[in-house]
């Protein structure tokens, strides 16, 4: 049977929504270094690396990844992304940002990891500002240009069939 309408049961609750998986920032820094710790515990194991082929497989660093922790810690992006705007919790997840850019950084400037991947990944980029003043043509200027460059194909033509012939 349906609650009657009109009702106003809902404001009997005590709480809204589920109780947060970690209730105070050292809490969410403790699982955090725990998922530090298995990183470098597992590395990945490739029997391909740097272009060569290994018969055994080598142990290669594994980056660590703000999605990788978040599956680590049991949690979509979007809690996560609450935790960083939570003032209390802000000053633990700014540092394990800075922690896993640091080890993407450090590891692509030694060649651990794919610079070119990681250099994205972390919106490095190099960028180029490229000018360009357009100055427009009077119309008889503009004309002779375009009767220029058709005069030129038309010689090329005629060359290309003086040779083939």
């Amino acid at each position: 049977m349906a609650a009657p309408k009109g009702n106003q049961f809902w404001k009997a609750r005590s709480k809204h929504g589920r109780n947060p998986i970690f209730a105070k920032p050292d809490d969410l820094w403790e699982v955090a270094e725990q998922y530090f710790e298995w990183v470098e515990a597992n590395p990945i194991k490739t029997t391909f690396y740097r272009g060569k082929v290994f018969d055994n497989p080598v142990e290669i660093p594994r980056a660590m990844t703000e999605k990788g922790l978040c599956i680590f810690l049991g949690i979509s992006r979007e809690t996560w992304n609450q935790y960083k705007n939570n003032d209390d919790f802000s000053d633990i997840t700014t540092c394990v940002g800075d922690i896993i850019f640091t080890q993407k950084f450090e590891g692509a400037a030694v060649e651990l990891f794919n610079p070119s991947i990681i250099a994205r990944d972390l919106g490095l980029t190099d960028k180029q500002e490229v000018k360009q003043e357009l100055t427009a043509l009077d119309p008889q200027e503009l004309a002779a240009k375009v009767a220029g460059i058709f005069a030129l194909a038309e010689q090329r033509k005629r060359k290309a069939q003086e040779n083939g012939s």
